[in-house]
């Protein structure tokens, strides 16, 4: 009993000893690590590669052994390693030479190249990320733009009791002209100020919170909603009143129809009431899309609710680990949803099309992300997905979704399998005439969008004419939230 009692102690002190990373609570002089994590030109975000694969000098305290959290992360390409600076909690740190290193030829041309495609870098210090850029081009009148290198690292760290609430990074200071045989030092120093932001708002910063505070106008908007809603509302009511009969004439067989003297002469959608609900072409496909849509629909609202449950987006990779469970534990939605609607037509292959509702979607994903990954391993870039991140996925899926999406067929089929059609289906498929071209799809879609967009044309270009220029902001604010209704 005695030695369980030790391992649990030391195990709680072991944990909290480790566990400042995660908790971000700190003790006075106690060390906080910085991490480094990747680099890579300014104008293509995308294209990233590992820190160290710049010529740094490497600290000798430097650890490169990747240091990674979740599923998200791997497949964000986030590879943190321990950078060698050493930050100690509200101790300040005078300017300190990191480690330095002659340049040869090649890492003359590699910074050079970086400075000229503006390459940037990405620190995190207590999860909060920092940037930074390599260097500068500084333009020389009547002859080549000189590079230099920025080569010391100002930190100034702003705390609340014992968290880290904010962290701000000075490059611009000492830069050294690249070339070959140049004597280069790295160098940092840390400062520490108290600050009142509560830790709760402390990655305020990050979200442009200030982009929202301008004035919208509600009263436009509430003002074109009620009446989206009015107009449609009225066109429904006309629509059923007008339609009523006519759902109830051929909702009835066709002896009830032979003592009716009011039929009158079918034309427009009443000649094609029996083909309205006839089964697709391809069945299989359309009901795998169907089922697949009302996952997507399920999974984009439930990632809303729990990113406006809480603040998980402040770790690193949460949202992309929340998609890809989400997604996983959702299947049974879309195996139900395409279930439901091939049985309703009368399909007869209900494994092909749960198999095709497994597979469409990941599948898809998989196919695009495999051909991306092998370009990114051959420019050695960060985007590209480790192996076991990829076994990982794919034992997901094959252990959560695709068992869901099986078991939600079987109870789509059953449960709403039968065809409730407000009018019958004729036996005999009738002859659709050609359409002229005013009635082509990509012509209507051209047509429909015009009045609205005039609409909203002509608002958003009085509101820029009217409002000024101090308040433009704030009407395209409201043009864009226009838009969206």
């Amino acid at each position: 009993m005695k030695s369980i009692l030790r391992s649990f102690v030391f195990f709680c002190v072991l944990w909290s000893t480790l566990a400042n990373d995660k908790n971000n609570k700190y003790k006075d002089e106690e060390e906080v690590i910085l991490y480094v994590n990747k680099v890579g030109p300014y104008a293509n975000p995308q294209e990233t590669y590992m820190y160290y694969d710049m010529p740094w000098c490497i600290p000798p305290d430097a650890n490169t052994e990747l240091h990674m959290e979740g599923l998200g992360e791997a497949l964000q390409g986030y590879e943190l390693r321990k950078s060698g600076l050493h930050v100690v909690f509200k101790q300040n740190k005078e300017k300190t030479e990191l480690c330095a290193k002659q340049l040869s030829q090649t890492d003359a041309l590699i910074f050079k190249a970086a400075v000229k495609n503006q390459y940037w870098y990405q620190l995190f210090l207590d999860d909060l990320p920092v940037w930074g850029m390599v260097g500068e081009v500084v333009p020389e009148p009547g002859g080549e733009d000189k590079l230099y290198l920025f080569t010391h690292k100002k930190f100034v760290v702003a705390y609340n009791e014992n968290r880290i609430i904010e962290v701000n990074l000075t490059y611009t200071e000492n830069p050294v002209l690249i070339e070959r045989g140049a004597n280069v030092a790295f160098t940092y120093e840390v400062s520490w100020v108290p600050t009142t932001i509560s830790f709760e708002r402390r990655f305020d910063k990050y979200l442009d919170y200030s982009f929202f505070e301008h004035q919208i106008h509600w009263f436009s908007i509430f003002n074109s909603f009620m009446m989206v809603i009015f107009l449609t509302g009225l066109v429904s009511m006309i629509l059923m009143r007008t339609l009523k009969k006519d759902y109830a004439r051929y909702a009835k067989d066709e002896e009830d129809l032979d003592g009716e003297t009011d039929v009158g002469e079918e034309s427009g959608w009443k000649q094609i009431h029996g083909d309205v609900f006839r089964a697709p072409p391809n069945l299989v496909l359309f009901s795998a899309l169907v089922g697949t849509g009302h996952q997507l629909v399920i999974l984009v609202l439930l990632v809303i609710l729990i990113s406006l449950m809480g603040d998980y987006y402040a770790d690193r990779g949460t949202t992309v680990t929340a998609f890809i469970l989400v997604y996983a534990f959702t299947s049974f939605v879309a195996g139900y949803g395409g279930g439901g609607y091939y049985s309703r037509n009368d399909g007869k292959q209900w494994i092909k099309t749960m198999l095709l509702t497994a597979t469409l979607f990941p599948g898809t994903c998989f196919g695009v992300a495999f051909l991306l990954n092998f370009i990114a391993l051959g420019y050695r870039s960060l985007a590209a997905i480790p192996f076991g991140t990829m076994i990982a996925v794919s034992m997901i899926w094959a252990f959560i979704s695709f068992p869901l999406t099986l078991f939600g067929t079987i109870v789509g089929r059953n449960w709403n399998g039968i065809a409730d059609n407000p009018c019958r289906i004729s036996p005999v498929p009738r002859n659709i005439p050609e359409k002229k071209w005013y009635l082509h799809p990509a012509v209507n879609i051209l047509l429909g969008g015009i009045l609205p967009f005039g609409s909203i044309f002509i608002k958003c270009t009085l509101s820029l004419l009217l409002s000024g220029i101090t308040s433009s902001i704030m009407s395209m604010d409201s043009c864009y939230l226009y838009i969206l209704f």
